[in-house]
């Protein structure tokens, strides 16, 4: 679009790639550069403010609380070069055009831009939704002025989260732990991660059983001869299933009214059903329809893509940056699920173009967002244009990362135009009685698309990856009433029931979104920030709570309870929509948050509290640290309580008395300090949930997480009983070896020890010269010699065997005995990380899921019938996280012992004495210097 004639406009975006984008669009007579961003904020610490501010109070807070919240802004360092460039080129054109983004966010860099250029030319707002030539030509010709109203909303925010985070992260410093952070919304994420965690350490496993019977029709018609029928009732009353035990009991609910039946029981009635008759008792069958789903807002995008491409929430919007701003796709922040008229007449084109006219509706579709206060204005995330471009058509030009996000917004779009799908689904019920004269109901639910209508375009994933797929169909025979069936097989069948799943980043932006917390341009960097600040780690796609989390929520829990109020924090949300729609003022709401006034529109209940500032400084002196730092697990079998504390140094277990858990440190020790019980630390990567009273006993192993059996008489060095992660191993130097089925940490002796350290065991050597050796392996113990190898009878005889017995077992040919390749347990299918097939096998320490190269042993109340993919996927993240086991080297030979002098026996043993008795110096921890992070 060209300029008036002589006239020249400076057009000022975030980005240089938008900038690039945007420059091909306009004619010549303008100049489009980026602001990087945004070019100001407030001080990060007390180097960036100003001399002439120093000496101020509110300084370190970089806003003056008693004088209407005025905020200090200073230019960061790193964009003083290009806002110097801005500043030259607004002084050499005639009109100014701020395009920042169409956010609050945008909105506020087009406003620092203004108040830092000082322009002296009219400064213009030019909005857009996507980045086509022909949204930008509108943007030019229909701008307007700096929506304010948007402008104070986002400095609210912005002031808000200063506030909340330099007040209340100092307090975390003085209670839990140096360098920590809180915030306003971070905070309250990171509780629900805690929450979920207590859980499912809260959580009991329950065992309930059921029949899987095979069904076969008589004369089979149209449909399948047989199907699958599940046990639902028993002389009327409900089987139990996992829904009817107490998560935190095991135990089946009070009132359920339910058959509880255990193995004994299910194969008993099995038996007692074999060669019975089954009958139809009755058949109801329905009309099956699915409307679309609603294109895509910026939750639902992250949601999707985690699912189905993997991403993180930090890689989907990043990539969809890019889409963005090469003009592929609309705006990527975004609540509203509106299409524009253009976009569904382009899509209706397009699905007829694709699919045929049959599936497109007479009507065009119209979505209603779910979110509160959207911005019902702007559009849903769709591909740019008004003339769609399939993934085909940008193939070439995208990377792969890319193709697959366009790809996936692509469909969506589409689909949410096409038809319903539709169908019929049928429930039928069957009876069978028993030789013993039980009524047994059996159920079987079938489902048939007769038209997919959308689904030919898109099928949404589900964050339960055992939930059947919405296209996927369940046929069964032609069944009627009182229609006689044969039972091919009657199986009983266990399950466990699985404690709630953790959280994955998709699931958690999910939650925020329905608790009215957070917005479009703050879920990612929220995911983000909770793993920066170490509250969250990521284990494949799930997300684990560290121990450091657990002890700030308790705190917060505790004394600030309303800071992390799940209400709370989303009416602060709904108040900053409001400010930003100018039904209220930005500094009543600051006022009412940080000094309480009852006046303003904030909170009440901190207001009623004397505001945040009164809150966190009046009520310091009664916070407990070791309390706060201190989790609870379980009261032992000896009645000691066992707690995981939070200390400086990283978590550790401890475990006393209850007079003793609450007697006060030794004086001068401090949270760490005295010796209350045993101790035992925790091992890197167990999550909490992990901690089991086995687990724990297995820790402590009789005292601070390892125990001296004695010294190796061939080398002088320490032998200790220690236990990592994977369970029990003896070790000494450099060597270690895990413990054998057989041996027990509580009764292993030093005799035992020095047996494990000696493999792999020297038999001898053969007449060829080859040694023969004796070891222990994944799949029992073995003898070898060279590549040749054979299975012992039995652990013993690693020990033991001679070196005849040895040569005769290898003489003897290759038996399929336990070496033999036994058929995996179950085949899971791909792994949705790596896609390399998953299958569970039964090894020498029970069940475990591999992909050919990692293997991971299933955990305690995990089986594998119920193991799902997710869980499988996570367990071998973590194991590949960790990289492949290092080879071990070869033990050296110990050297005889040299003899040696009395007196030089005397002063060695001085010598160790004295380093025994002198335990080296902890240096002493540096005095908190940070700045408070938000």
């Amino acid at each position: 679009m060209p300029s008036n004639a002589g006239t020249t406009r400076l057009v000022i975006v975030e980005s240089p790639a938008k900038a690039k984008t945007i420059s091909g669009y306009l004619g010549p007579g303008y100049v489009v550069e980026a602001s990087f961003g945004h070019v100001r904020d407030l001080p990060r610490n007390a180097a960036d403010v100003p001399a002439k501010y120093k000496g101020e109070p509110w300084a370190r807070l970089g806003v003056d609380v008693d004088n209407g919240f005025h905020a200090l802004y200073v230019v960061s360092a790193d964009r003083k070069q290009q806002i110097s460039k801005l500043v030259k080129l607004a002084k050499e054109v005639d009109e100014i055009f701020l395009a920042t983004d169409e956010d609050r966010e945008g909105e506020a860099i087009a406003w620092h831009l203004v108040e830092t250029l000082k322009p002296k030319v009219p400064v213009k707002r030019m909005v857009f939704h996507e980045i086509t030539k022909p949204a930008i030509q509108a943007a030019v010709a229909n701008p307007r002025e700096i929506d304010r109203d948007l402008v104070d909303a986002q400095e609210a925010r912005r002031i808000l989260d200063r506030l909340y985070g330099y007040e209340v992260s100092p307090v975390l410093w003085k209670k839990v732990m140096p360098k920590l952070s809180a915030g306003r919304v971070q905070s309250v994420a990171t509780r629900i991660v805690v929450e979920r965690e207590r859980q499912r350490m809260a959580f009991r496993t329950a065992e309930y059983w059921d029949i899987l019977a095979t069904l076969a029709v008589a004369k089979p018609g149209e449909g399948p001869r047989t199907f699958n029928a599940t046990l639902v009732a028993l002389n009327g009353d409900r089987i139990a299933t996992g829904k009817d035990f107490e998560p935190t009991t095991g135990r089946v609910r009070a009132g359920a009214g339910v058959v509880h039946l255990d193995e004994s029981g299910a194969r008993g009635l099995a038996a007692r059903l074999a060669d019975r008759p089954f009958t139809v008792t009755r058949v109801e069958e329905k009309p099956y329809r699915r409307r679309p789903y609603a294109p895509f807002i910026t939750s639902t995008l992250q949601q999707e893509a985690a699912r189905k491409l993997r991403f993180s929430s930090q890689q989907t919007m990043r990539t969809a940056q890019r889409l963005y701003e090469n003009g592929y796709i609309t705006y990527m922040r975004t609540d509203s699920v509106n299409l524009s008229e253009t976009a569904i007449t382009a899509a209706r084109r397009q699905i007829v173009e694709l699919y045929g006219e049959r599936s497109v509706p007479p009507e065009p579709r119209r979505y209603t967002g779910k979110v509160k206060n959207a911005q019902e204005a702007h559009e849903a995330i769709r591909p740019a244009g008004d003339n769609f471009r399939t993934p085909g058509d940008v193939a070439k030009e995208l990377s792969a990362e890319e193709f697959k996000l366009y790809e996936l917004i692509w469909r969506r779009t589409i689909a949410s135009q096409m038809t319903d799908a539709v169908g019929s689904s049928v429930s039928v019920r069957i009876r069978a009685v028993s030789s013993a004269q039980e009524e047994a109901d059996f159920g079987a639910t079938g489902k048939t698309i007769t038209d997919p209508g959308f689904l030919r375009a898109y099928v949404e994933s589900s964050d339960d990856e055992n939930a059947e797929a919405e296209d996927a169909e369940r046929r069964l025979p032609t069944l009627v009433k009182d229609q006689p069936l044969t039972a091919d097989e009657l199986a009983a069948q266990g399950h466990h029931t699985q404690p709630p799943s953790r959280y994955t980043e998709a699931s958690l932006v999910k939650a925020l979104e329905e608790l009215g917390i957070g917005r479009p341009s703050t879920y990612a960097s929220i995911m983000q920030t909770i793993q920066d600040r170490g509250y969250v780690v990521k284990r494949g796609q799930a997300m684990i709570p560290s121990f450091l989390a657990f002890a700030v929520i308790g705190l917060m829990e505790r004394h600030y309870p309303r800071l992390i109020d799940y209400d709370f924090t989303a009416s602060m949300e709904n108040e900053l929509d409001e400010i930003a729609g100018g039904d209220h003022a930005a500094v009543d709401f600051l006022t009412s948050f940080y000094f309480g006034s009852a006046n303003g529109t904030g909170d009440q209940a901190i207001a009623h509290a004397g505001g945040l500032k009164k809150l966190v400084t009046e009520n310091l002196s009664e916070i407990d640290a070791r309390s706060v730092n201190s989790i609870p697990l379980f009261t032992d079998d000896e009645g000691r309580e066992v707690v995981v504390r939070v200390g400086r140094y990283g978590p550790y277990l401890q475990r006393a008395l209850p007079d003793e858990q609450q007697a006060p440190a030794p004086s001068g020790e401090g949270e760490e300090g005295g010796s209350q019980g045993d101790r035992a630390p925790i091992p890197e990567g167990l999550a909490p949930d992990e901690l089991t009273p086995e687990k724990v006993h297995e820790l402590f192993l009789g005292g601070g997480g390892e125990r001296k059996l004695g010294d190796d008489p061939s080398t002088g060095e320490p032998i200790l009983l220690k236990s990592g992660r994977f369970g029990p191993y003896v070790a000494s130097g450099e060597r270690k070896s895990s413990l054998l089925r057989s041996q027990s940490p509580d009764s292993l002796t030093l005799e035992q020890a020095l047996q494990l350290l000696s493999l792999p065991r020297l038999v001898g050597v053969a007449p060829d010269g080859v040694e023969v050796f004796a070891n222990n392996g994944r799949y029992g113990p073995y003898v070898k010699r060279g590549e040749e190898f054979r299975s012992l009878e039995s652990e013993d005889k690693m020990f033991t065997v001679t070196l005849d017995e040895a040569l005769a077992l290898l003489a003897a040919p290759k038996t399929r005995g336990r070496r033999a390749a036994a058929p995996p347990l179950r085949e899971m299918g791909a792994d949705p990380l790596t896609e390399k097939p998953l299958v569970i096998k039964d090894g020498r320490f029970g069940p475990y899921v591999t992909d050919g190269e990692f293997n991971a042993s299933l955990r305690r109340g995990q089986t594998p019938e119920e193991l799902t993919l997710e869980q499988a996927s996570e367990m071998l993240a973590e194991k590949r996280a960790k990289g492949p086991a290092p080879k071990k080297k070869a033990a050296k030979k110990a050297a005889p012992a040299k003899k040696t002098t009395a007196a030089k026996k005397t002063t060695a043993a001085k010598k160790t004495t004295a380093a025994k008795k002198t335990p080296a110096k902890k240096a002493a921890p540096k005095k908190a210097t940070s700045t408070p992070k938000e």
